[in-house]
């Protein structure tokens, strides 16, 4: 079945049940289902970065970094 109509089918199930602690127990699904949605994903690594950059771009962002960076003028320290 596609999503829909599972979702349909399911709505359908849900408005035949009667009884109190079935649907107490079908509301507890559902939340749990929501939190575990909501969770933040994982943090991003440097390494998601990976293969993204050929290792021209890299270097010339190495001697951008070098040349700018990491510089001291002795008039900043003043």
């Amino acid at each position: 079945m596609y999503t829909e109509a599972r979702k349909l089918h399911l709505l359908e199930e849900v408005i035949k049940v009667v009884d109190e602690a079935t649907l107490i127990k079908l509301e507890i699904v559902l939340e749990k289902a929501k939190k575990n949605v909501s969770k933040p994903k994982k943090k991003p690594s440097i390494y998601d970065f990976a293969d993204i950059f050929s290792k021209e771009e890299v270097n010339e962002m190495r001697k951008v970094i070098h040349e700018t960076c990491e510089q001291v003028h002795p008039d900043d320290l003043k």
